[in-house]
């Protein structure tokens, strides 16, 4: 991927971001999730710079963007709106959203209220909210397995995470299939943003800022109203890429009928982490869909 740039938003934060490809070109933007940056897309972006204007930003709290301390400055408003001010600040107007895991989710909320700034709406491994919500009350193995959005949340933490303290870690999170996938120059630069000063106690605050509820496994707590409510419909076409063998995010994440009226989703033989386990098998869906 190309060299980053550091540009300052009207949002007060300052984010690095690389791109690539024509200005003239239809432009979309790549959102990467916990724990990584714009390196989620580095086998996936020269491919679409081909015939597209390319921006995949270090999201605020990651490797060298700027990390605002406090939890309130990173609940998914803001960094909707980071999303937006980037749009901005690059004199796009309408574009194709596309987002991982975390920068997934910010995606489903960016096009849920903003469909007169994206266009198009692709979605690798990252639930729909008012679908995830739900699982995690309706579905005990979904909230098994998003029981370690409880630990993230523990403050406590955060004092250990430096030097082999990270990496024992991400080593015992899901994060672990990035540490041991990732070697060489890959993982080195990983470690690298990780140990930004602030870097995890940023990235992990996006967690403590999401009013996303995770009961224990013995808790009945009241159940949010929203759930049982009627739920707007996305207003553009969406396309959702899965890879099935995610143990975070289970399979009725996909349950999205109800809520995506143009929905088309693939399906890969893959875990959590898509973008780089198969890249070619996100290219290819993201061409067959017409980006």
């Amino acid at each position: 991927m190309t060299e980053l740039q550091s540009l300052r938003l009207s949002t007060g934060v300052d984010l690095d971001v690389a791109i690539s490809g024509d200005p003239g070109h239809p432009p979309v933007i790549l959102l990467h999730g916990f724990p990584e940056s714009h390196r989620t897309w580095r086998h996936i972006a020269p491919d679409l710079a081909r015939d597209h204007y390319v921006i995949a930003p270090d999201q605020r709290g990651y490797a060298r963007s700027s990390k605002p301390e406090g939890v309130a400055n990173y609940t998914p408003d803001k960094i909707v709106a980071d999303l937006l001010a980037l749009a901005d600040q690059l004199k796009i107007d309408r574009f194709t959203l596309v987002g991982h895991d975390w920068g997934g989710a910010v995606a489903w909320m960016a096009a849920l209220q903003h469909p007169d700034r994206i266009e198009r709406l692709a979605i690798v491994n990252a639930p729909h909210p008012l679908v995830f919500q739900r699982t995690i009350f309706d579905d005990p193995e979904q909230r098994k397995a998003s029981q370690y959005i409880r630990r993230f949340r523990d403050t406590s933490i955060d004092q250990g995470l430096t030097g082999t303290g990270l990496e024992k870690f991400l080593g015992s999170t899901f994060a672990h299939h990035v540490t041991q996938a990732i070697a060489g120059k890959d993982k080195a630069a990983y470690l690298d943003e990780w140990s930004q000063p602030g870097a995890m106690t940023a990235m992990l605050n996006w967690y403590r800022a999401s009013a996303i509820v995770v009961p224990a496994m013995d808790e009945t707590p009241p159940r949010p109203a929203f759930l049982d409510a009627p739920f707007p419909p996305m207003k553009v076409p969406v396309l959702v890429i899965w890879g099935m063998r995610d143990t975070a995010l289970l399979p009725s994440q996909l349950d999205l009928a109800d809520y995506v009226p143009e929905l088309t989703i693939e399906k890969v033989d893959a875990g959590h982490f898509v973008p780089w386990e198969k890249p070619d098998a996100v290219i290819a869906a993201m061409r067959r869909w017409g980006i």
